[in-house]
Formats: structure tokens, C-alpha cells, sequence
């Protein structure tokens, strides 16, 4: 984000409050509600979610002890017993809620299902089932790389049920990032589909799974479960694969929830670092069942006549939280669509929203500014009168998409929470909460009740108002990850070394930039680090560069992020070549197919730029901050002392 940027968005002034018919009747009704709510946290953290944890989930077995912190390594509600998916389903069986609509799911080409919190149970239940006539035992890991239809879902909550970790893999990562992430993880089965819709075309998925899979390269995998989903002629492996209508219509619909130790993991996520190696993010049961629920309630001001639509995909954390777990936990309608704004249909999203009545609508800046380069006319042709609720989830939304959002979308009548969080947070940290705060225009307002955030600089101290620094939070909370999986040191010194822990008190650092205004609204700055923001998606740098050094041509790479009005950043890679290659239109493209193949097409490198050499600091690090200016534009400014040869700036602006 750049320098003007950030002026013209710490002078926002414009304060939007929520109507007196809105807040009336949801759940945190005003600003001293909200207050209250926070200042009873702060006092009490472990009486807050205690209380919280009481009220709103079902125990098999209640705790001994609320937080156990060894800081930075914590468990919350040591030795309570529960199930998120008996949280998520049974205990509605005994309610009105049995024959109401868990799942909506519209399909790209236009099919439909409405699936009730009866008839999913009774799904997820066979599919328990299936998993443990494969062999699935408690503890063991289940890779799920699906599109998004309900047996998305099914496995995830049968997943849970049974006690086995499931690690869901985007769809739209390759074959070589599919087998590392299950190399990691050990899984011991995999569900996929044949294929799933995106874009008027089909997306194939199990080819994948058979690349990764090719002369056992991920031994630790038996079986391999396929849902029928385009048709298209598949490979099926004799004695591992099978399809899941086969399997699922010879299993039992009675599957007890099997009682889960609070702290016993749930899932595993992999999420981008900038060291290369996606780190496998893990959550537990107990708080993270709590956190996803709860932040569901309150921010998207959940009521029992909702149709809730997150536009994400459960291959993310926002999918987890946001699509499932969340959602479901509430007794909620959640709605999944498979599509996505294509040449055939570039208003699809309105047409969903219509069609079902859509109330609360969360989707990504990314998105937003599509909807604006699309045009007005799509959505003002469409009936949606029926949204009372929007959010934004993903990175900083910029004052002017977050305008259009609320004039053309929201029709000037619904609340916006612009929602900041990561895959690490297991919920949205920092928020509006609907009916209790004034919004601004691009900020994330204030700290969800419990989250205790700030902005320091390097030594943990706060800084001045208007002032950039560092996001950390300052006490822990249910919904955090536990670990990164098989490596506890790199949980340690990603999250919770980089600024220096001061008398015992670690800080959670996100990552994150950010200020505070006069009045303590949080405004998110974005990254810090080598990490890319694609679309709300996280990449890093690192797994860009070693994709391009695997292709013979390439002797070095160095990819940055550039703006980008659509996307929030592009990706731009500094090339130098090996001895006897000519940079070419032909190489360059090749380049941006390899990445493609190695990644998936999230990563494909917007430009290439081929280079004699990259700006190094003495000691060999490539100098990106620099690599950053140039790619989007701007004078390099700041610090060159270290730089080792200021010459290669002059060739990299084309004057040497």
C-alpha cells in the first residue's frame, strides 16, 4: 500500500451508524453493550469464555481448568470433553431445526439441493462409517481436495465426528503442492471428486490426486474415496480408490459422536510462509468449536431466519469458520455455490442472492472490485432486497470499494463488517459488530470481545495514534492455533519471538501492519513480510521462487507483490537466467506455465522481468523492499547502504 494511499485513508472520516430498526434486534444492540462486553473480557478472560462456553456449546464432560498458558504454548478447557460435530448437528435433532435447511448448495451448470440438519446428519453419519471400515482411527489424518459441493462438508463433519483430523486442500493447488501438504500431513485417506465446475469449464481433480499419488509418493495413503461430480472417464486404481454413492449407500446411518478431549486436534491448514514450506496450521476442538461459533453469532448477528452465503472456499480457513463450523454450530441455513462470475453469467452471484433470499452476504475485496469492473447494471437487474447484512473478509478494503459495496449492493441499508483474521487466529479478531458500531469506510473498527490487540514497534512498546507499527495480540484466545504440525520451534519464533517477550509476556504477532486513528479504530496495513496477498489468498514468496528454479532456464528468482485494483497485489518475478538462455515472450510464458503446473494458477506470475542481477545487501539477501518499488512503479526510496552494487538498480530501471 502505498504512502498516499494510506494518508487518504487515515483522513476517513465518514461514519456510517446502524439503524435504530437494526439494532433493536441484534444480539450486541449498541456501542455500550459492545463496551461492556469488552471491559468484562479484559478484566476476566477465563470467566468470559467460560461463561460463553457454558451457554453455547454441549459438553460431554465439563472442564477442570479454563486456560493452561505455557506461554506461548496454551490449552483452553483442560480435560472438557465435546464433539463439533455432534455440536453442529445432534443437539438441533431435538429442536424445530431437524427439518430445517442446514445446506443450500447451488451447482455451477445450475443444479440445486437443500439438505436439512436431519438428512445431514444422517450423511455424515454414513460417511463416519465409511471412514472407519477404511481403517480411519481416532487421531488419524484425512486429506480432503474437493470442489465445493456438500460432501465437502459431509467429510469434514464425519471427519470430526470419528476424531480424525482432516486437512482440506484447496482445489486449485497442483499436484506437487497437493503431495507435499499430504506428505506432511501423513494422511491416510484422501476424498476427492472427478472433477468439479469453475468457469463454464470443468476443473479435474482426481488426475491430480493420481500425480501426487504416482509410484508411492505419499506411502502413508490407503485409500482414496471419489465423489461423482462431472462424469468426465477417470482413472480408478484397483484396490485404493473407490466412489463415495458405493460406499455410502452400504454404510449404517447410526454413528455416535465419539467424545473429544478439548485440546485434541481438529484439523490441520496449510497456510503460506516466508520461508517456503507451507506451514500446517493446527487447531483443536474445544476452542476453536467455541470461537468459530461465537464470532458467527455475534458479527454476522445470526438470526433463525437467515440464509447466510459465504462466498469462500472450504479449502481455506474462512471456509472452516465461515462455511461450516460456524454457521452449523448456530442451527444456521448456510449456502455453498460451486460458481464463480464467468462470460456465461457475469451476474451469477445476484442471481444466488436472489433466488434463495439471500440475508447476509460475506465475500472479499477482491471480489468487490470485480462487481465494480462488471458494472452497476448486473446487480441493479436483480432483486436484492432480501440482503440485510454484508461483510468483507480477506485483506484491507479500499474507502471507495467498501462505498460501492454499501450503495450498490447493500442498497445504503446494510450494516458492512469489514472482518480482519488469519487461518492462525481460527476466527475474525477484529470487527464491527453490526448493531453496536459506527463503521468507517476501510477500517476493521475495533477488537472482537476477548481479543486484546494493539500496534507496538519492534520492542513490544505501544505506539502514538496515526502512528504504523506492528498488530500483535496481547492475551490468548479460544479460537488460536495450537502449533504448527511437527515443528512446535516454528510455531515459536513465527509467532511469538519476533518481537521479544518482555517479563514473561509473549505477544502474538500477525504479521500485519497496521495504525490506530484518534478515535482507536484499527486500520490494517497489510503484510510485513515476504508473504503475498492473491486474492485474500496467502502465498509465499518462497514457494513462488522455488517453483521458477526448478525450471532449467531460471539461475535465481525474487518475486514481489504489485498492487493490483482487482486482486490486491499481482505477482512479479526477477528473473536471471542460466549461462546460454535469451530472455524471450516464449520463455516468459513457459515460466508463468511452469509455476502454474507447480503451484496451481493462484501463483501464475502476472509479469516476468529478466534480469543480470537482483539488488543484494552485502551479506546476500536479496533486497525485495527495493525489487517492490520497481515492480509497482515508484522511486526507490529508504535505506540502499547495504545494497552491494548500486549498479544493478541503474540496469533494473533500464539505465545501466
Amino acid at each position: 500500500m502505498s504512502q498516499s494511499t494510506i494518508e487518504s485513508i487515515l483522513q476517513e472520516e465518514r461514519l456510517f451508524s446502524p439503524s435504530t430498526e437494526f439494532s433493536q434486534t441484534a444480539h450486541i444492540k449498541s456501542l455500550e453493550d459492545y463496551q461492556r462486553l469488552y471491559q468484562q473480557a479484559k478484566a476476566d478472560p477465563e470467566k468470559f469464555w467460560a461463561e460463553l462456553a457454558e451457554q453455547e456449546l454441549h459438553w460431554f464432560q465439563k472442564w477442570d481448568t479454563v486456560l493452561d498458558w505455557q506461554p506461548p504454548f496454551g490449552k483452553w478447557f483442560v480435560n472438557g470433553k465435546l464433539n463439533i460435530s455432534y455440536n453442529c448437528l445432534d443437539r438441533h435433532l431435538t429442536t424445530w431445526r431437524k427439518n430445517k435447511a442446514a445446506i443450500i448448495w447451488e451447482g455451477e451448470p445450475g443444479d440445486s439441493r437443500t439438505i436439512t440438519y436431519a438428512q445431514l446428519h444422517r450423511e455424515v453419519c454414513q460417511f463416519a462409517n465409511v471412514l472407519k471400515q477404511l481403517g480411519v482411527k481416532k487421531g488419524d489424518r484425512v486429506g480432503v481436495y474437493m470442489p465445493m459441493v456438500p460432501e465437502a462438508a459431509i467429510a469434514m463433519l464425519a471427519c470430526a465426528r470419528i476424531g480424525a483430523p482432516h486437512s482440506v486442500i484447496f482445489g486449485g493447488f497442483s499436484a506437487e503442492a497437493l503431495r507435499d501438504r499430504l506428505i506432511d500431513a501423513e494422511a491416510k485417506v484422501v476424498i476427492t471428486a472427478d472433477g468439479g465446475w469453475r468457469k463454464d469449464a470443468i476443473v479435474p481433480l482426481k488426475p491430480q490426486i493420481d500425480k501426487a499419488l504416482a509410484n508411492g509418493a505419499v506411502p502413508s495413503v490407503q485409500n482414496v474415496v471419489v465423489v461423482k461430480r462431472t462424469a468426465q472417464d477417470i482413472h480408478m486404481e484397483p484396490g485404493r480408490d473407490n466412489w463415495w454413492h458405493d460406499l455410502q449407500q452400504q454404510a449404517s446411518p447410526d454413528c455416535p459422536a465419539e467424545p473429544m478431549d478439548s485440546e485434541d486436534m481438529l484439523f490441520i491448514l496449510y497456510t503460506s510462509g516466508s520461508t517456503g514450506k507451507p506451514k500446517g496450521v493446527v487447531h483443536t476442538t474445544g476452542g476453536y468449536n467455541l470461537y468459530s461459533h461465537i464470532t458467527t453469532k455475534w458479527i454476522f448477528d445470526l438470526q433463525d431466519t437467515d440464509v447466510y452465503w459465504c462466498t469462500a472456499d472450504v479449502g481455506w480457513i474462512t471456509g472452516h469458520s465461515y462455511i461450516v463450523y460456524g454457521p452449523l454450530s448456530n442451527g444456521a441455513t448456510t449456502l455453498m455455490y460451486e460458481g464463480a462470475p464467468r462470460k456465461s453469467n457475469p451476474g451469477c452471484f445476484w442471481d444466488v442472492v436472489e433466488k434463495y433470499g439471500v440475508t447476509i452476504f460475506y465475500t472479499a475485496p477482491t471480489a468487490i472490485r470485480a462487481f465494480i469492473k462488471m458494472g452497476d447494471h448486473l446487480p441493479k437487474a436483480r432483486n436484492l432486497s432480501s440482503l440485510r447484512l454484508l461483510g468483507s473478509v480477506g485483506e484491507p478494503i479500499n474507502p471507495e470499494a467498501w462505498m460501492w459495496y454499501h450503495k450498490v449492493i447493500g442498497g445504503e441499508r446494510c450494516p458492512i463488517v469489514d472482518t480482519w483474521w488469519q487461518t492462525e487466529t481460527g476466527g475474525v479478531m477484529i470487527t464491527p459488530l453490526p448493531g453496536a458500531t459506527q463503521t468507517k469506510p476501510g477500517s476493521a473498527t475495533f477488537p472482537f470481545p476477548g481479543i486484546i490487540a494493539d500496534v507496538v514497534n519492534l520492542d513490544g512498546d505501544t505506539v502514538g495514534e496515526n502512528e504504523g507499527g506492528y498488530l500483535v495480540v496481547r492475551h490468548p484466545w479460544p479460537g488460536m492455533l495450537r502449533t504448527v504440525y511437527g515443528n512446535p520451534e516454528r510455531f515459536r519464533t513465527t509467532y511469538w519471538e519476533h518481537i521479544p517477550p518482555k517479563d514473561g509476556k509473549y505477544l502474538y504477532f500477525a504479521g500485519d501492519g497496521a495504525r490506530k486513528d484518534n478515535d482507536g479504530y484499527f486500520w490494517i496495513m497489510g503484510r510485513v513480510d515476504d508473504v503475498l496477498n492473491i486474492s485474500g489468498h496467502r502465498l509465499g514468496t518462497m514457494e513462488v521462487e522455488s517453483a521458477l528454479v526448478s525450471h532449467p532456464a531460471v539461475a535465481e528468482a525474487a518475486v514481489v507483490g504489485k498492487p493490483d485494483e482487482i486482486k490486491g497485489e499481482e505477482i512479479v518475478a526477477f528473473i536471471i537466467l542460466e549461462g546460454n538462455c535469451q530472455p524471450s515472450e516464449e520463455l516468459s510464458k513457459e515460466l508463468k506455465k511452469h509455476v502454474t503446473q507447480e503451484i496451481g494458477a493462484i501463483a501464475r506470475p502476472s509479469e516476468i522481468r529478466f534480469s543480470d542481477a537482483l539488488p543484494k545487501t552485502r551479506s546476500g539477501k536479496i533486497m525485495r523492499r527495493i525489487l517492490r518499488s520497481l515492480a509497482a512503479g515508484e522511486e526507490v526510496s529508504g535505506d540502499t547502504s547495504t545494497l552491494e552494487d548500486k549498479s544493478v538498480l541503474d540496469k533494473l530501471r533500464g539505465e545501466g
